[in-house]
């Protein structure tokens, strides 16, 4: 037995915006988790001492003032970035996002309530962890169903007993995932509930969570819940240029991770040495661009690189991020069981491959370098790896495949598809690289049907390319 109108999947529930990504709580968050598929954006209610329901988590600021204590304008003034309700509902409604509203303080009930009653999106869930609030709800009749969140230790059932959905926050058990079991499921859906689950960040927990028979599931990455599949009469794979670099700073942990978490097949990444014969992450040979330092990357050494923020040219919220070194981006690559592009800027051919094969991934790594002599150099060392050539360097496509036996050809969208057509069924992939996001060259480079996509906007297609799929 099943509740009514279970969705398809679980409902992406983006924990207080993509929290993983920008300020929690923020309008920057609740945009990046839009960018990155969520379905419904939770956000924390409290009410300011002039009476407006505002988004924010805890009941006191970082100096210990009570938030409750303050106008709206006073709040303004010390935390500007604090949105109201009404700013978050209009974003919602702009950007096609549900609501999840977790309300924090009983005497914001009523208005959250009232503000939502009329608002021209969905879904949207009430809840709250104190039960009085969810009476309070019950009570005034609200049109939207009421969770009950059920923190650690309360018997589920029991403490939502007047709710109409069990919201299990037990994401600090050890192994939360061991109390979805059948008698538990069997009782609340008896009892008429629906579940949704805890903000969950660990990719193998939330493959183990993702199958059950819930309306949703939050996580501070909520590309995690629903990653993406290609559809299954057209099984390609996505290349994410430098990592997810339009939701984090390129080349960086969570730019890949980004990437990866969302189900897409590759990160691309470059790798230049350090001074001391490392490998690190990093795509341009000086350091201006990226961090906040300047000069070239061959001249430090891996511990000095390791000093240096990688993330507030981006964005403030990345600062403090590290170049990440070659060894770290293979084992995050492994963690998600995915795949890797390295291109070889300054780093040579022989270290690079040697650390690929002691994580023993040289079947799922492919190579690249604007330097023709270093893929021959990389040839000579092993014939099982996989190197990358791009059609347009070369005269012909046979050239192409010549010059150090290529097992992946790059083909720009303008291609002729007669050649991606001859590689078809062949042991030699074929990919199109493109760093826009117009859906007209999306359109055209799926009718060339290629084995790889090497995008910057990969979320963009990805949508596009599952409504193509639905659509034809």
């Amino acid at each position: 037995m099943t509740p009514d109108h279970l969705p398809a999947r679980p409902w992406s529930i983006a924990h207080r915006g993509a929290s993983a990504y920008a300020p929690a709580n923020t309008l920057a968050a609740f945009r990046k988790a839009a960018d990155l598929g969520a379905d419904m954006w939770e956000i924390d209610i409290r009410i300011t001492a002039d009476g407006v329901p505002v988004v924010h988590h805890d009941a006191t600021l970082a100096d210990g003032t009570r938030l409750d204590g303050l106008t709206r304008q006073a709040l303004l003034e010390r935390m500007p970035d604090c949105p109201d309700l009404s700013e978050v509902v209009t974003l919602a409604s702009e950007l096609g996002a549900g609501l999840y509203a977790d309300i924090k303080d009983e005497n914001a009930a009523l208005p959250t309530l009232r503000l939502l009653q009329d608002a021209a999106i969905e879904p949207i869930i009430l809840g709250a962890f104190n039960t009085a609030i969810v009476d309070v709800l019950r009570s005034a009749g609200s049109r939207y169903a009421v969770a009950a969140l059920v923190p650690q230790g309360a018997d589920p059932h029991d403490h939502a007993a007047r709710a109409d959905v069990i919201h299990l926050c037990w994401e600090h058990l050890p192994f939360p995932q061991d109390t979805l079991t059948p008698a538990f499921f069997s009782r609340a859906f008896t009892d008429g509930k629906r579940v949704v689950l805890w903000h969950e960040e660990d990719p193998a927990r939330m493959a183990a969570i993702r199958t059950k028979p819930v309306t949703g599931i939050c996580s501070d990455m909520p590309e995690l819940v629903n990653p993406f599949r290609p559809p299954s009469n057209y099984p390609f794979g996505v290349v994410c240029h430098r990592g997810a670099n339009r939701i984090a700073p390129e080349n960086t942990l969570p730019a890949l991770e980004c990437a990866l978490a969302a189900g897409f097949s590759h990160v691309e990444v470059d790798l230049h040495s350090t001074a001391d014969g490392e490998i690190v992450v990093i795509h341009d040979p000086n350091l201006d661009r990226t961090t906040n330092s300047s000069g070239l990357v061959t001249i430090r050494t891996l511990e000095e690189l390791r000093t240096l923020d990688a993330g507030s040219w981006f964005d403030p919220f990345f600062a403090g991020t590290r170049i990440p070194t070659l060894e770290e981006t293979l084992a995050l690559v492994a963690r998600y069981d995915a795949r890797a592009y390295l291109e070889l800027k300054s780093a040579p051919p022989g270290p690079v491959l040697e650390q690929v094969k002691q994580k023993g991934m040289l079947d799922r790594v492919f190579f690249w370098s604007f330097n023709r002599d270093a893929l021959r150099e990389l040839r000579s060392f092993s014939a099982n790896a996989q190197i990358m050539a791009r059609r347009e360097d070369y005269g012909s496509l046979s050239e192409t495949l010549l010059d150090y036996r290529a097992n992946v050809v790059e083909f720009r969208p303008d291609a002729d598809p007669l050649e991606i057509a001859t590689l078809r069924g062949s042991a030699i992939m074929s990919m199109v690289a493109y760093r826009g996001s117009d859906t007209d060259v999306f359109d055209q480079i799926l009718m060339m049907r290629p084995d790889l996509f090497n995008l910057d906007h990969p979320f963009t297609f990805a949508r596009h390319s599952l409504r193509a799929s639905c659509n034809g």
